[in-house]
Parts: structure tokens; sequence; C-alpha cells
């Protein structure tokens, strides 16, 4: 659920008004209560935006707690937990990375935190790891956040318990440690960090060691030449160049597209101030740190900087109309063809709107053989295909192709077979069943070549007489048709009878007439005027006598329907008088 914030920005002499969606909490929901204060925060993704900043404050809008840019991801886990007990508002700003363009900041959400009644865990280091060897004597000391606690407590010695460098130095709400004093050299270090809260200290934390190394200066920090801290419209190819440092034999080099993600380079050390990276992703926010370092260790505290790529084909945030674009060609193109059997090769032409055009087969591994670059292709052969269209777009320094993939299917198809023609007499007309044969996927229609077409193959209460019925192929491989006649005469069949018993008229039957060919029923059946059946006759039984389950009918009218040896039908009414 996304919901809407109205945002106003001055051009030129006057205003225009954006309209831009912002994200919900997903967890903990807008308004939650009892909030485990070691909860990660998520929300909905906003399409078109390259990363998000987050504030964590004590009032609507506030970042009394924390704030943080924290790239393309949308989760958020607070590094020092939150206030236990405590209202806490939550603001998301949505990075709007155009040249002009703000910054746009959602209205705040908000819950309420658990009361914490128990003690902390214990944590564990972050660094030196324990049992590092070879540490720097100027290292810092830092640690894993435990949950629930509030600070944190640290003692340091040269030996096990000992305290003699630092001992339970309450250090609050941190989670690194500064010694004020160098380390002795090839000494072990003793560390233990004891996490607590307003219920008291956490019990039986283990204590964790590392050997130092010899001493000897660290580097210092160095930052972004190329491109520089904050840049926008990168290429997507970059040449990352950094400031070279005195006394560093290299740089470890850590980028992701969140400040705690190393998705694209890890660590990766380096013994020259330059490097290309390949194939960043358009319009989004990495995180770079760049760690000097030599034979004594790395440098201490450096931090971390940012940039962003091109925008890209999109979908990005247009800032004059609150629009997401996308430049990628938008084409309607068709998901399925068909061969028609002994006709021309199939010829397609892709939609006009795109700079350029590939073709491709699919083989049945599903990979991709170009087939041509032109606007039209003839394709011999059924199987699956791609069509590749493009847009050519000019972003800063390079131009890129915006693609759109429409897939296609190509199958054989051809004219149908009439094979039969199934008619079935009801009281309400005639059933016919139009019975087809061949590889194409056909529709029917009664009477017109034009139609309407329907899928089902069944007409239903169909006046008897000259009808003719179509097959069509869906692929447009052609039409076939098939006519018959229901022409029977109504002489013959008597006009009303009297059932009274006077033996005059007291039967209704067919009788034969004088002059013209003699005609043979199958069958003659009798219905209401409602045409619920009543009776079937034989053309050489005495006929029907007006009774339906033994009981006599009223006066009124009746229909009946009958078919001749040569399954033409007639039908007419007749009267019932008492």
């Amino acid at each position: 659920m996304l919901k809407k914030l109205l945002l106003i920005f001055t051009v030129c002499s006057g205003l225009s008004v954006l309209s831009q969606e912002c994200p919900d909490l997903l967890s903990p929901v807008n308004g939650a209560v009892n909030v485990p204060v070691d909860t990660s925060i998520t929300w909905d993704a906003v399409d078109g935006i390259p990363g998000y900043q987050i504030r964590l404050g004590l009032t609507p809008g506030g970042s009394e707690i924390t704030s943080a840019s924290i790239g393309s991801a949308t989760t958020y886990t607070p590094p020092l937990g939150l206030p236990e007990n405590t209202t806490i508002y939550v603001t998301i700003v949505l990075d709007f990375l155009f040249e002009g363009g703000d910054d746009i900041v959602c209205e705040s959400q908000s819950f309420t935190t658990q009361d914490v009644t128990t003690i902390p865990g214990c944590t564990e280091l972050r660094t030196p790891l324990n049992e590092a060897e070879g540490v720097s004597v100027f290292t810092n000391i830092s640690w894993v956040y435990a949950a629930t606690a509030t600070g944190y407590k640290i003692t340091l010695g040269t030996a096990s318990g000992s305290g003699d460098i630092a001992n339970a130095i309450d250090l609050g709400n941190t989670l690194t440690y500064n010694p004020p004093v160098e380390f002795p050299p090839d000494t072990y270090i003793y560390v233990q960090i004891t996490p607590y809260n307003e219920n008291g200290d956490a019990l039986g934390c283990l204590e964790f060691r590392f050997k130092t190394g010899a001493v000897a200066p660290l580097p210092g920090c160095t930052s972004l030449i190329s491109p520089l801290n904050g840049a926008l419209n990168v290429p997507l190819t970059p040449f990352i160049e950094w400031v070279p440092v005195a006394g560093a034999t290299g740089y470890r080099i850590t980028i992701g597209t969140t400040p705690d993600n190393a998705d694209v380079l890890n660590a990766a050390a380096f013994f020259t101030t330059s490097t290309f990276v390949i194939d960043f992703e358009p319009n989004k926010t990495y995180f770079v740190s760049i760690v000097p370092f030599n034979d004594s260790g790395s440098a201490l505290s450096c931090g971390q900087e940012l940039f962003s790529t091109l925008l890209g084909c999109g979908p990005y945030l247009d800032p004059t109309t609150g629009e997401t674009i996308t430049l990628n060609p938008e084409l309607d193109f068709p998901s399925n063809y068909s061969f028609c059997e002994n006709s021309q090769p199939l010829t397609l032409n892709a939609p006009t709107g795109a700079d350029g055009y590939r073709w491709y087969r699919l083989d049945q591994s599903g990979n991709e053989i170009l087939l041509s670059d032109n606007i039209d292709i003839t394709i011999e052969e059924n199987g699956s295909y791609l069509l590749e269209a493009y847009n050519l777009v000019a972003q800063p320094g390079t131009t890129i192709e915006c693609p759109t993939l429409l897939p296609f299917e190509v199958v054989s198809s051809e004219v149908a077979t009439i094979t039969n023609l199934v008619i079935d007499d009801t009281a309400l007309g005639l059933d016919i069943t139009v019975q087809a044969t061949g590889i194409g996927n056909y529709e029917y229609a009664i009477d017109d070549s034009n139609g309407p077409y329907q899928d089902s193959n069944i007409f239903t209460a169909i006046t008897p007489g000259s009808h003719t019925l179509y097959v069509r192929d869906k692929n447009g491989c052609g039409i076939v048709a098939e006519s018959f006649e229901q022409d029977l005469t109504v002489e013959g069949f008597p006009k009303f009878f009297t059932p009274n018993g006077d033996n005059i008229n007291d039967y209704w039957q067919f009788i034969q007439p004088v002059a013209g060919e003699n005609i043979v029923l199958q069958s003659i059946r009798i219905y209401d005027r409602f045409g619920m059946f009543l009776k079937e006759i034989s053309q050489n039984s005495q006929g029907w006598d007006g009774n339906f389950n033994g009981q006599p009918l009223p006066s009124g009218d009746y229909w009946f329907r009958a078919i001749d040896n040569m399954n033409k039908a007639v039908q007419g009414h007749f009267s019932l008088k008492r």
C-alpha cells in the first residue's frame, strides 16, 4: 500500500504540483505497539527511486535517535537498537537525484516499543577478531550490538582479568572504543565487554583476546577524487580514483548498494590509486569505503562515501511531473503467430516506434540465436522466438540501449475439414453439432461467413430450414462451410382433433397425402405451448389421445415436430378441442 504525498515546487514564475507516492511501513506497521527494541524497519519499494534516507526520532520528522542514507535497501536495522517503551517516529526520505531536484520527505509514521524487563545477553568482538595476531598497537575496539542493551562496560588488560589498561569503563550506548594510549607491542590484550540496561548487567560474558604486532605507524585515510563524494549521473563503468596516502602500501575497497553491503567489491586489495569498475546498475546509489593499509595494519575509522549512477533506461521520476519515466520502447506485439500448411513462409514486421530491432530464435535450452537486425523477418519453422526492440539514449559520456523484449511463438495451422453435422431435434428447435478435424485452432458460425463466431461447435434452438455452418481457423488459414436443408412439408398433419369419445377425430395422427411422394417418418413428438415434451408417436400408430400420464389435457394449442427418414424436420401446431 502506498500513500500520496503532495509537494509543491517553484518553477519560473509559477507553481507546479507534484503528486508522489510515499511508502507505507510493512514492519512494524504504522501504529504498532509492543515492538521489540531490536526490530528491523521495512517499507514498500518505490519505483524510480535510486536510494532512501531514514530518520528515527521522538517527534514527527525528527532524527533524535538516528538518521542514515541506506541506498536502495528497503530494510534498516538501527545499529544501537531503539529506546524501550517509547513512541518512535519513522520518516522515509526519497533521494531525488535529478539536477535541481529536491529530496522528498514523506509523512512520518510511528510505532511504540516494548517495555524491556530482562537483562541483555552478551556480545562478541567485531574488530579485532578474537585470537587475531599482528594487530596494530593503534587499533580501536568494536563489538556487535547486544539486543536490549542500553550501554556497555569495557575492561582491557595485558593479563586475563587484570584491567590494567581500562577497568570496567562505562562507555554508554556505543559499539566502539578508542583506547587513550597505544597498546604495548607483541602482547596479548584481554578484552571483556559487558552489555547492560536498566534491569542490570549481562551475566557470564566471555573474555576475548588478540595479540599486537610491532610498533609502526598506520597510514591515514583517503578520499575519492573521481567520482566525487555525492556525485550524480556517474557512468555505469566508472573510473574510480582516490587520493594517495603516504606510508600506505595498498588500499582495500568495499563497494555496495547499501551502507552495510559489499555486493560489488568486498575489501578488494589494490596497490594503485585507481581502478575501473564494470557494469554498475543505472539509477542506483553506491557506497564506497577505501581503507589504506601497510605492514602495520589498516587505517582507522575511515569514513564511507557515496555516488549515484546515471539514470539509464528507468524507471525514474521526472521532478517536474512526478511521473515514473522509462525510455524503453512501448510496443504491442502478438504473442502467437501461425503457419498455414502448404502456404508461403511467415513474414513478420516489427511495430514502429523503436530505434532498432533484433530477432532471435530460442533453442531448446533457451539460448538466443540472432536471426536478423531488420525491422522485418521471414520465418519458415515453428518454435519460440524473441523480438528485441530498443531505443538509443544519450547519457553523460556514452550512448546506451534501452531494450524491450517481446517473446512470441510460431505454430502450424491449417483450414478445417467438416466431417459431419449432428442434428438433434428439441422442443425449442434444432441442436446442431459441427464435427471438424485439422491441426488449427477453430471457431464456428452459422448462416454468415462474417460471423459472429463462437468457440463452441454446438448451436442450439435453431429454426428448421436451410442453414450453412462455417468453421474458421483462428490463425487466418481459411474458412470452410457445410449446408443442409430441413424442408418437410406440413401437409398431412391435422389442424385440430376432438378427443371426446364420439369416435370422430378422437386421435391426432399424421395422414399420408394422397398425391406426391410417399413420406416415411422416423418420429413424431408432441409438446405443450411451453415446450414440455408430452408424447412421441410413430407414423403407424393410432395417434395421440390428448392424455398425459393417463390424465386428459385441457383444450388449447399444442406443438409437434416430425423427422423423416432423410433426417429432415418439420414443426407446427394444432388445436385440442373438448
